[in-house]
């Protein structure tokens, strides 16, 4: 996954502006498996159906913005809970 290094180090959460990192290799994996299991939803409680390129994860880890065709998704609605209770 490609992101411009410059342009990571501008963006940030659009709800509560903490800092994003881009997801790891094995994240990526532990991500896209729980997909495929179908535990992960949208914020507005839609179910992730297909994988996603990359990730964006907010600083308290609760929440990833995906990377779909190497655009970060970087829409409230559209972010991704990782924690189970989130």
């Amino acid at each position: 996954m490609a992101i411009n290094p410059e342009l990571l180090d501008i963006l940030v959460c659009p709800e509560t502006k903490q800092s994003l990192t881009l997801a790891e290799a094995d994240e990526m994996a532990d991500i896209n498996q729980r997909i495929a299991r179908g535990e992960l939803a949208t914020r507005r409680g839609t179910p992730v159906a297909e994988p996603v390129g990359g990730a964006l994860i907010r600083a308290d880890r609760q929440y990833f913005y995906p990377i779909r065709d190497d655009l970060p998704i970087m829409l409230i609605d559209e972010a991704i809970a990782l924690a189970a209770d989130s």
